[in-house]
């Protein structure tokens, strides 16, 4: 089952403390206990040295001696555990959320987010890492505050002066460490928003590297990345600073206070208010009781940089859905468009009957764009209806959409992995039926490559192949779902004239029988010419209809195609 998204940043660091509140549990009790006897070391000191060595009792330095090497013992397999368990739940929460982040990122439905890769990459990587520490960091803070209890406690048992001064003292000096915490919350997230920023263009840099070249804008684009790097920079110098600030001001606090400590328990040892032992113990523990206070002054500052870190993760989580779904399912594959109004479309009407090969030649990239939104589900139009087997397409449930309709855009993306794996995801189909697959949509040269055909390796995105190799791929797993009703949007814009032919002719025999239904937004003339309808899209309307033979004698269709 999954649990419900936190509503605030605070809210998502407290589920990560309770969905792993036992093992933090247990770590707490380790760590507290390692603490506690760091504590105690200084103290155990004190009493051999009034016990064994001022009275020369052997049998005392015996067994205080012992005494000190169980509590040694106790000490490093206490850290050693309570470290380990700790360790484990910080790693755990770490993947949690980069799970849940993954899930939001991949959902079916999409996530209507306008993060580029990058960014989403930093809020699964830099920000998952900044959430899970913070149960480090309470961990090592609950048991540095009971170790300042204990000294508080041992110093009272001493010397009650010292005792009150430590009481009063140690919140003085946390409290006012914490001027900072603010700025440090603030500076955090700028620099978080700001890395994940420069990490989101240096991804887009790295994928359209090739078009790049191509073009000769890689002086521009180095530019791009050069000052959105420096903002970045910029941003985690002021970051450190300020929590360089805090650990700085704590320990400035700190060391006067411990200072202070130290005179007063010098000053009461000379005037034979404490013994030698107990002055040795009290000197120990000022100066031990740095490194608790440094914890219980840094916990501010962590929780602030987390925050920061889990208010960017819960405003991702709450990205609404890319694409609406309802509870009603679509009964057959019919397709329609009536009075459509959304960016570049006028009241557009379009249907197609099953088995149609239908052919949209649409003048206004904007209007192509949205037609092809729409139909995925992406873009609601602003009037009018979008309906699959006469239901709204909003109305119904992603798996009934599925089932009946793909929408395969212009730009694709193909995965790290095999050419076989980016055809057929599922491993659903043999040999043959990808061969198949390969040859209608052109491909087989591809798979050609290298003597490992189908298995041969492709890196991310396929940056090693050209574009219109990418596009034929794409294309083959396209036609490999063989669903119902396919919409194909400039699927050979990257290809020669003599393989967009052979592509023309691939999907006609892929998809030109039974009942399925295809809808070519194009203005290849290769492509329309194997439609069985062609219909001409201008300033958002319908304007003319027929085959691709009838239309060349429209002027507008040939300026449009035949050009």
């Amino acid at each position: 089952m999954t649990s419900p998204i936190p509503p605030t940043a605070w809210a998502l660091l407290l589920r990560g403390l309770m969905r792993n509140r036992w093992p933090m549990a247990a770590s707490f009790a380790l760590l507290s206990l390692w603490q506690v006897c760091e504590t105690m070391v200084p103290v155990m000191i004190g009493v051999i040295i009034d016990r064994a060595v001022t009275t020369g009792e052997v049998r005392e330095l015996v067994i205080t001696g012992l005494g000190l090497v169980l509590l040694f013992t106790v000490l490093s397999y206490g850290y050693r555990f309570g470290a380990r368990i700790g360790f484990g739940v910080v790693q755990r929460e770490m993947h949690e959320v980069r799970v849940e982040i993954a899930a939001h990122a991949l959902h079916r439905r999409g996530a209507r987010s306008n993060l580029m890769p990058g960014e989403t990459l930093s809020l699964a990587t830099a920000d998952a890492e900044m959430v899970g520490l913070v149960l480090r960091s309470i961990a090592f803070t609950v048991a540095a505050f009971f170790s300042v209890v204990v000294a508080a406690v041992l110093l009272f048992s001493i010397d009650v002066v010292l005792g009150l001064v430590v009481v009063i003292g140690v919140p003085l000096v946390l409290l006012l460490a914490q001027v900072v915490t603010p700025a440090i919350s603030r500076r955090t997230e700028h620099q978080q928003a700001t890395i994940a920023e420069a990490t989101g263009v240096a991804t887009d840099l790295i994928k359209g590297l090739r078009v790049l070249k191509g073009i000769g804008a890689e002086a521009v684009a180095g530019s791009r990345y050069r000052r959105l790097s420096q903002h970045a920079r910029t941003a985690s110098i002021a970051s450190t600073s300020s929590y360089g600030l805090m650990t700085g001001l704590t320990a400035g606090l700190s060391g006067l206070f411990l200072a202070v400590v130290a005179l007063i328990a010098g000053h009461r040892a000379l005037s034979g208010e404490i013994t030698v032992g107990e002055l040795v113990a009290v000197v120990g523990l000022t100066q031990y009781l740095a490194e608790p206070l440094g914890m219980l002054g840094d916990i501010s500052a962590h929780a602030a940089r987390s925050h920061a870190s889990a208010r960017r993760i819960v405003t991702f989580l709450h990205t609404p859905p890319l694409v609406e779904a309802g509870g009603s399912s679509a009964g057959s594959h019919e397709l329609t468009l009536r009075g459509v109004h959304a960016p570049g479309m006028d009241g557009l009407d379009l249907t197609s009957a099953p088995g149609e090969i239908l052919g949209l030649a649409v003048a206004d990239p904007t209007t192509a764009g949205s037609l092809v939104r729409l139909l995925a589900g992406e873009l609601p139009p602003g009037a009018g209806v979008v309906a699959l087997g006469g239901v709204p397409l909003a109305e119904l449930t992603t798996d009934s959409r599925h089932a009946q309709l793909l929408v395969s855009p212009h730009h694709v993306d193909l995965f790290e992995g095999t050419l076989r794996s980016n055809v057929d995801p599922l491993s659903a189909l043999d040999d043959a039926a990808l061969q198949t697959l390969l040859e209608a949509s052109s491909a087989v040269d591809v798979a050609a490559l290298d003597p490992a055909g189908l298995d041969q390796p492709v890196s991310a995105d396929a940056s090693t192949w050209s574009g219109g190799q990418r596009q034929r791929i794409a294309l083959a797993r396209a036609l490999a779902v063989d669903i119902p009703l396919l919409v194909l949007h400039d699927p050979t814009t990257a290809v020669d004239a003599v393989t967009e032919h052979r592509i023309a002719a691939g999907i006609r025999a892929m998809r030109g029988t039974g009942r399925r239904t295809t809808w070519l937004v194009t203005s290849s003339p290769a492509l329309l010419a194997q439609a069985d309808r062609v219909v001409l899209v201008r300033e958002g309307r319908v304007v003319a209809e027929g085959s691709h033979h009838d239309l060349a004698h429209d002027a507008a269709y040939a300026e449009l195609v035949l050009r």
